[in-house]
């Protein structure tokens, strides 16, 4: 469960372009149609019902969204919303205990609730014969929940928010959207508040408060749901109406009227966090969701900001080098958008100069509007991300997501043609008048500077009485219609289910020696590869750790016959997405074609991996923005235990004692010369040793004489480096303790580690079910315990990263510092009692893992990126085509006697611990645990002198 922060983040542009999600977005006039096909109807309650029917898989996805969010709510009952998604999730009348259970039952995969200042919505991807049971579920929350709402419930849920809001205030820059809300919109305006909401007023929440706010609005009247996938209309209107039909409706609630509150001068303050750089947010308020000038201000913002290759990186960040990174985007809500311009200040750089660059870049594009080459490259990499997100129909951002968007604020589920046709309508003078209206003289915005300094909690204001509410009548046009089920019988449970299907693999090689695997996909026009190579940051050269991430970071700034600007240009006129990373085991070069830009995509990810220009002006930009990176992980707990951890448990001098996250160090990383990269590039990407994994709308007949073409004549151009040998870690007898102070922070990051066989081991899966139990899924021991009972964290989980030599598991649990000693005391009784046999896994506990980890696998490849993830892993650990169904055949026959003996691996006294929180509230409640010694570390994971 989640909240947006800032409020309602529509699916923008910058999204869709990064991650395929879906925003309403242009198609070039050569481009293939790509649509997302519906029918509808509404029932005679109010439901309204969208379908879309999409048969690639055996999935359908159920996505339901209520038109309340923060914006809705009265003053004194701030986070109120956000709240309820969480109470929504603890069962309802007929289906006591958590709402997940049954779904975990039958493998349900993307399953989630969210709340912003507009809606709350509730999704599952389920397979098709589990249809029955998810609707039941949804309409049994929807019709059924008062009766399994009780104080224990409320207390606990409001415990789980307030450590969600204690979680995101700790992350670095946490506070920024709570106080840039205040600021952009008057008191009394329904955005003036987060949507998580303020800690006096979750307290204040009452049971009588709760139910009236059910009753107010989660009724058929106020919902959309959306189903998508393996599913028709007729189906759809038979199913509904039995579960949903008998729901009676709620009253017609008033939505708040449109109100952008504009800015009519700027205005700018300041705050301090601990926080490595300072940081720019610039914001203005715009038109709302669905106006034709929130479309081109997208587009406005992609060209001032949104692209490797816009106007403000080519002047901050590559020209004049005040900053390490800088975005612009248009954020769509309800009742008036945001325009934000975010910049990384270099340090040591003025501010006031960063801001005086943002601005006369900004006022050239006012003044002369964009190139028609600018807003052909966007519109072509727009067209790109929206073919790419309507391969999902489920999830954050899928095709059900982008109907149930349209229908709950628009009225209309096909609102996003209407926005397709806008921006491929737009021209460099719409665009320009667009920005001028909301971005030009008199639309004043808001700067928020926040500089390294101590952590300045923001106070909250005291809790106020509500206005007493009166529920009004419910329209007499609303009907309910009888049913026929009985929800005393309880949950209709599936007794069949859809088979694994995992796409045939073809096998070609190169004349380079590389060996090509291809899966086709032919359901979107898109054509994804992975060229994998042995090596990664575990094979880093002696004092030179990162050398691997950053020489294939690199790769993509600039190839060939283009510098790095031209070569973004060039990416983005193609519509293709590109780069190169390192991981532990591997380094790995990535394209996403357009089936109808197949030839010169892969030219260009030829020239990326076989010609990198390694310029040494690139090398010294990107070192800063790379050392900036490393600072910025040293004030992230979650990233700085990433980088502290590892070593902690292999020790030094251990391959696998890098950080996992590859960066390596500051020294490291400036010592780096032009020769140490091209030397890497030259002896670790070895094509007659590398695997290309192909996925996607293609054929082997046709794919491989196009790979041929670009890679058959390339050969290494240097010595293999010799592969490192990966050491066990030397066995650990007794626990070891280890605390880094974080000043400030108000919740402790809880983490305990030790070593796993490699994923190479035979009973590899049998450790990965192991740990299903402890930490592995949201209804394992961990996080119920944490979470759900104690309530003292957002979650609490565990796992072991894939590794050619050991494995580093981990266990994690975010916490309110408060309960630092006692969350590590219950992390620790859990461990121990599973491990050594005191609390054994039982048959209905198992049985419950094997169907989370079996049923999901139908819907777990719906897209191509999750098939080639698959097959680049077989390829990294030598496993078979059928791997999948092998794993699938082996986790179905595991008993719990061979779970509870592979649990035995965890070994409480061989546990390494490592607590990042303010030292002056967690260091004293962990030293009286006596778990074992304790030591004091820097941010680098060196000990710190004692005092």
């Amino acid at each position: 469960m989640s909240v947006f922060r800032p409020a309602a983040l529509a699916l923008a542009l910058a999204t869709a372009l990064s991650a395929g999600a879906y925003a309403p977005q242009a198609q070039a006039a050569n481009a293939p149609a790509v649509d997302i096909p519906y029918e509808s109807f509404t029932l005679p309650n109010g439901l309204r019902v969208v379908v879309h029917t999409d048969r690639k898989a055996p999935i359908v996805a159920v996505n339901i969204w209520y038109h309340v969010g923060s914006k809705d709510e009265p003053a004194g009952r701030t986070g109120f919303a956000h709240l309820f998604e969480h109470l929504m999730f603890n069962g309802s009348e007929n289906n006591p205990g958590e709402f997940f259970t049954p779904f975990k039952a039958v493998g349900a995969t993307n399953q989630n609730g969210t709340t912003n200042s507009d809606r709350t919505n509730y999704f599952e991807n389920v397979p098709t014969t589990a249809l029955d049971m998810a609707l039941w579920m949804e309409s049994d929350r929807m019709g059924h929940l008062l009766g399994a709402i009780d104080q224990k419930t409320l207390d606990e849920q409001r415990g789980v928010v307030q450590n969600e809001k204690r979680q995101g205030e700790n992350q670095p820059y946490g506070q920024v959207w709570d106080e840039l809300g205040k600021i952009m919109y008057p008191a009394g305006h329904p955005y003036h508040h987060s949507t998580i909401g303020s800690m006096n007023d979750l307290n204040a929440a009452s049971l009588d408060d709760v139910k009236t706010w059910f009753k107010t609005w989660y009724g058929p009247n106020n919902a959309v749901l959306v189903l998508a996938g393996d599913i028709d209309v007729a189906t759809a209107k038979e199913k509904v109406a039995k579960y949903f039909g008998d729901i009676p409706a709620t009253p017609t609630m008033a939505q708040p009227k449109v109100d952008v509150a504009a800015h009519t001068a700027d205005s700018r303050s300041e705050m301090t966090d601990n926080v490595p750089q300072s940081r720019i947010y610039r914001v203005w308020n715009v038109a709302e969701y669905g106006a034709p000038d929130l479309d081109r201000l997208q587009l406005f913002a992609h060209i001032l900001g949104g692209a490797k290759s816009s106007r403000l990186d080519k002047r901050l960040v590559h020209e004049d080098k005040l900053v390490d990174n800088i975005s612009a985007g248009a954020y769509g809500s309800q009742l008036g958008s945001n325009f934000v311009i975010t910049a990384a200040v270099k340090q040591g750089v003025d501010v006031a100069k960063v801001e005086a660059a943002i601005d006369e870049e900004l006022e050239k594009l006012l003044k002369d509007g964009p190139t028609a080459d600018e807003l052909e490259r966007t519109r072509t990499a727009v067209q790109a991300g929206w073919i790419r997100g309507v391969e999902r129909i489920g999830g954050f951002g899928g095709k059900a997501d982008a109907l149930a968007e349209c229908a709950v604020f628009m009225g209309d589920p096909g609102c996003f043609r209407e926005s397709l046709k806008t921006l491929t309508d737009a021209t460099p003078a719409s665009v320009r008048a667009s920005g001028e209206t909301w971005l030009g003289a008199g639309k004043g915005s808001h700067t928020l500077v926040v500089n390294p300094g101590k952590r300045v909690a923001i106070a909250e204001e005291p809790a106020v009485t509500p206005t007493p509410f009166k529920t009004p009548k419910v329209d007499a046009q609303y009907k309910t219609t009888a049913s026929a089920v009985d929800r005393k019988a309880g949950v209709p449970m599936p007794t069949s289910f859809p088979d694994l299907k995992f796409p045939q693999q073809q096998h070609a090689t190169l004349s380079n020696g590389t060996k090509v695997v291809l899966a086709e996909r032919h359901d979107i026009p898109v054509v994804q590869m992975s060229y994998e190579f042995r090596g990664g940051y575990a094979a880093d050269p002696a004092g030179k750790p990162g050398v691997a991430s950053f020489t294939m970071g690199l790769l993509d700034e600039g190839a060939g016959d283009l510098g790095p600007l031209a070569f973004a240009d060039r990416v983005q006129s193609l519509g293709a997405n590109l780069g190169a990373s390192a991981g532990l085991d591997s380094n790995s070069a990535y394209l996403s074609a357009l089936k109808q830009n197949l030839e010169p995509s892969v030219t260009l990810f030829a020239d990326m991996l076989r010609k990198p220009r390694f310029e040494q002006a690139d090398i010294d930009r990107v070192k800063g923005q790379w050392i900036a990176g490393i600072k910025q992980e040293k004030a992230n707990p979650n990233a700085l235990v990433q980088r502290v951890l590892p070593g902690l448990v292999f020790g030094t001098g251990n391959p696998y004692a890098a950080a996992r996250t590859g960066s390596g160090t500051e020294a490291a990383i400036a010592g780096l010369t032009r020769a140490d990269l091209q030397g890497y590039h030259d002896s670790a990407l070895r094509p007659q040793d590398a695997t290309l994994v192909v996925v996607g709308d293609t054929t082997l007949a046709e794919i491989v004489p196009v790979l041929e073409k670009h890679f058959g004549d390339w050969k290494a151009a240097g010595k293999s480096a010799a592969s490192a040998a990966i050491p066990a870690a030397p066995a650990q007898a007794k626990p070891r303790v280890f605390l880094i102070d974080q000043p400030g922070a108000v919740q402790a990051n809880i983490f305990a580690a030790q070593t796993l066989p490699s994923s190479g081991d035979a009973k590899t899966v049998q450790y990965d079910m192991a740990n299903m139990i402890i930490g592995g899924d949201f209804t394992a021991r961990l996080n119920m315990n944490l979470r759900e009972d104690k309530h003292w964290s957002y979650g609490a989980r565990s796992g072991a990263g894939g590794a050619v030599g050991q494995r580093l598991w981990m266990a994690s649990a975010p916490v309110q510092i408060d309960k630092t000693g006692e969350a590590t005391a219950e992390m620790r009784r859990e461990i121990a009692d599973y491990a050594s046999g005191k609390a054994p896994a039982g048959a209905e506990e198992v049985d419950g893992m094997k169907k989370i980890l079996t049923l999901s696998l139908p819907g777990a490849y719906e897209t191509a990126s999750a098939v080639m993830g698959t097959i680049s892993g077989n390829v990294l650990y030598g496993r078979p085509d059928d791997y999948v169904f092998q794993r699938k055949a082996e986790i179905e026959a595991m008993t719990p006697e061979q779970v509870n003996a592979a649990a035995k691996a965890l070994d409480p006294n061989g546990l390494t611990w490592l607590v990042v929180g303010d030292l002056s509230k967690t260091e004293a409640p962990i030293r009286a645990l006596n778990l074992g010694e304790v030591t004091v570390l820097d941010a680098d994971g060196k000990p710190v002198a004692k005092k």
